[in-house]
């Protein structure tokens, strides 16, 4: 993996440890040469991430759509900023640049991106790792509420297996490194979302 897209939160939560570990993601990133995609901002966890990679010598490339980029929440001195008209298209820039997902704690925003990315897992539109940084246990209930899903029938057990889980960065990715795609659907292209 050469370039991996962090969702995270735009705020550094209520314990001090996520902010603190999305700094140490970056600066792994940073050791292992892999490029940093992520939303842009300078705030919360996604700041974090961004310094972490920044101050190690790595490459970050934010993507933030215009109505954030007027209420100057931006990071100035990424490598590279790209502003995009809307959350969609931004979305799809930022898989287009990546070849791995990350999503470590935040709120709605961080989810909604998650999932529609490993929905498009599910379709056959990418076969990327999908990894979550559980760091505290903070996906705990999700997990739990996702194994419900298989159970009741709502999601194969298959697709479950597809995201990869750890509280460990290098596991982590050592994770995502060994990562074997379930074969590739044909009945839906890219272009028909």
């Amino acid at each position: 993996m050469k370039s991996i897209v962090v969702f995270c939160g735009s705020s550094e939560g209520a314990n001090a440890v996520y902010a603190s570990n999305g700094y140490q993601l970056g600066a792994t990133f940073a050791m292992r040469n892999i490029q940093l995609v992520y939303g842009g901002a300078k705030i919360g966890i996604m700041g974090k991430v961004a310094e972490g990679t920044l101050n190690n010598g790595g490459k970050v490339i934010g993507v933030i759509p215009e109505f954030l980029k007027l209420k100057e929440v931006f990071h100035e001195g990424l490598t590279k900023l790209i502003v995009t008209q809307n959350m969609q298209e931004r979305k799809l820039k930022m898989h287009d640049l990546s070849d791995g997902i990350i999503m470590l704690p935040g709120g709605f925003g961080t989810l909604e991106e998650f999932f529609e990315m490993l929905t498009w897992s599910q379709l056959g539109l990418h076969q990327y790792p999908i990894g979550i940084l559980n760091t505290n246990g903070f996906y705990d209930p999700l997990l739990t509420m996702m194994k419900q899903m298989v159970f009741e029938g709502f999601v194969k057990n298959d697709h479950l297996n597809t995201i990869l889980v750890d509280t460990n960065i290098e596991d982590l990715l050592e994770k995502m490194e060994q990562y074997n795609p379930l074969p590739t659907p044909k009945w839906i292209k890219k272009e028909q979302l």
